[in-house]
């Protein structure tokens, strides 16, 4: 995993800004708008690429979890939401990456809606309680009608970074 210190800045020429909440990690650079996906393989595929640029996770190894995890049951939760989801080794804490789609795609959602929103988890595998608590905080920002809509309407990732950060904060308290 990179460090936030020093000027290891993972090959990019600013360094990095993330935030490390009760539950999960999220990277600036880890939230994408208008992301140019053809389908589910093809979302999860770029979320894969995320955690291993923003995170130094092994981009293979993340999508073959989040595939598995799909083979249990879409990750579509509903409301144009996916949140794929899994757990890896060699992983200290959980980690998110969000993707704001240019089009929606078909998840295979509960409610059958294309999803534009997707807001991938990985974490540790040691950790089962930590885990299902990231995901029910991510659930409840998204159920916020007024908090999705801000997500889904933001013109660009600092405004997103910074509202899900806030959210995510002010749930924490």
């Amino acid at each position: 995993m990179h460090a936030a210190s020093g000027n290891d800045w993972g090959g990019r020429t600013e360094p990095r800004t993330l935030i490390i909440m009760a539950w999960f990690e999220l990277d600036k650079q880890a939230v994408l708008i208008s992301a140019r996906v053809a389908d589910k393989q093809q979302a999860l595929e770029l979320a894969a690429e995320q955690f291993g640029h923003c995170y130094g996770l092994d981009a293979d190894q993340v999508l073959a979890c989040l595939l598995e995890r799909e083979q249990l049951g879409s990750t579509g939760f509903g409301r144009r939401v996916a949140i794929p989801h899994g757990k890896i080794d060699k992983l200290d804490h959980s980690v998110a990456v969000l993707l704001r789609l240019g089009k929606p795609i078909d998840f295979g959602s509960i409610d059958n809606l294309p999803v534009d929103l997707v807001i991938a988890l990985i974490s540790p595998i040691a950790t089962g309680a930590m885990h299902l608590q990231a995901l029910a905080h991510i659930s409840r920002l998204t159920r916020d009608e007024k908090t999705l809509a801000k997500i889904k309407g933001a013109d660009d990732p600092d405004a997103i970074f910074a509202l899900v950060t806030a959210e995510l904060d002010r749930d924490a308290a």
